[in-house]
């Protein structure tokens, strides 16, 4: 039996290649702080990312952030746990160590509290930081601490993560930069008003 692709089939794959080559920038994320990490750029997160910057969305981004913090429970401290199943076997398996704390930066970081508690049962980089001091002066150890955002620019990262070394920042993506006005572009515009329709 041999399997053929039809040309429509052939174009396709090419072109999602082609999307994510393009979209993964290896040269901006290859010169990304070790403490700095990126979502795969899978056709999934190019095609909701899409739809989002689409100046005539309203808001659709609750996928990404549930991606975001999916993403972010993989990065916790875990430990052993046995369980007994409903048949009454034994499962070892490991269960989050400690408690799990959410802390959402006004106002775009409240976009991200249904996707955290649905998980768990953006904001600048200067409000990033702002949120990360008054954890850390009311005794959060820094390599506790996980900063998941939407959407980064390069030169954000860099500040947050150098700052703050032994803290871990998940990202969706990584855009070109910052315009002259310090707004990232591409971007999303002011990703607040969006999610909220204001």
């Amino acid at each position: 039996m041999s399997l053929s692709t039809s040309p429509a089939n052939a174009t396709m794959s090419l072109l999602a290649s082609t999307l994510k080559d393009t979209h993964r920038r290896p040269s901006q994320c290859s010169k990304l702080p070790s403490n700095a990490l990126v979502l795969p750029a899978t056709n999934q997160l190019i095609a909701l990312l899409t739809i989002i910057r689409d100046r005539n969305t309203q808001s659709t981004s609750d996928r990404i952030i549930r991606l975001l913090v999916e993403e972010g429970l993989n990065h916790l401290p875990i430990r052993p746990s046995t369980i007994t199943t409903p048949l009454g076997l034994e499962y070892e398996g490991v269960t989050f160590e400690g408690k799990i704390c959410g802390v959402s930066i006004m106002r775009a970081g409240e976009a991200m509290e249904a996707g955290l508690r649905d998980c768990c049962r953006s904001a600048t980089g200067g409000s990033a930081m702002q949120a990360i001091e008054v954890l850390l002066s009311h005794g959060v150890k820094e390599e506790k601490i996980l900063f998941l955002n939407l959407i980064s620019s390069p030169e954000g990262l860099k500040t947050v993560c150098e700052k703050y070394p032994k803290l871990t920042t998940i990202t969706a993506w990584v855009d070109e930069g910052l315009d002259e006005k310090r707004y990232i572009v591409p971007g999303l515009g002011d990703f607040g008003d969006r999610y909220f329709l204001t």
